[in-house]
């Protein structure tokens, strides 16, 4: 049986087959672990699709001492609460936004600020690809899962994933440009 460091060392180097490994053994525990901080099955998967992609992609400069396991569950606990802030203040937001709209004592600068808004979307999901945009539409717009959309695209989850995950970053690099 490997140990955490000789692990840790195989993905570095790009061990694929060890991150998979990792993967099968870890996934199924962290997401019940997310879902019970998020109370979302879906969501909670996505956050540790999420960390995993990220330990994939940043693998040559992970750097993990403590164990391997307790790094995992820490991230996703991590994730998850950055997670519930981010809701907290889009709730936070919309409120304010609702109690503006409510107000109504500047109809045309709201008008102006959510124009702005549907522009900066427009914009961002015309540069994502084709099956990329239409995945993010089905999913955010539709209210699909992605099981949904992979079947009615005829496409693998992990496709539908991966093109989530695409354009999600596209949106939060716009909004970082603001």
């Amino acid at each position: 049986m490997k140990n955490d460091g000789e692990i840790i060392r195989r993905i570095r180097n790009g061990d694929k087959q060890e991150f998979e490994k990792l993967f099968r053994s870890s996934y199924v525990s962290l997401v019940r672990y997310a879902k019970t901080l998020l109370r979302d099955y879906d969501t909670a998967e996505e956050i540790v699709q999420e960390l995993f992609f990220r330990l994939w992609q940043d693998r040559e400069k992970l750097n993990i001492e403590s164990s391997l396991n307790g790094y995992l569950f820490r991230s996703a606990h991590n994730r998850s609460l950055h997670y519930i802030e981010h809701q907290q203040v889009v709730s936070r937001h919309a409120g304010e936004v609702a109690a503006v709209t409510l107000n109504a004592s500047e109809p045309v600068t709201e008008a102006i600020y959510y124009s702005e808004l549907q522009e900066r979307i427009t914009v961002v999901l015309e540069r994502l690809p084709e099956r990329c945009r239409m995945i993010f539409r089905m999913s955010r717009f539709e209210g699909l899962k992605y099981n949904e959309i992979a079947e009615k695209l005829s496409v693998n989850v992990k496709t539908v994933e991966a093109d989530m995950g695409k354009a999600l970053r596209e949106f939060r690099k716009a909004l970082a440009e603001q």
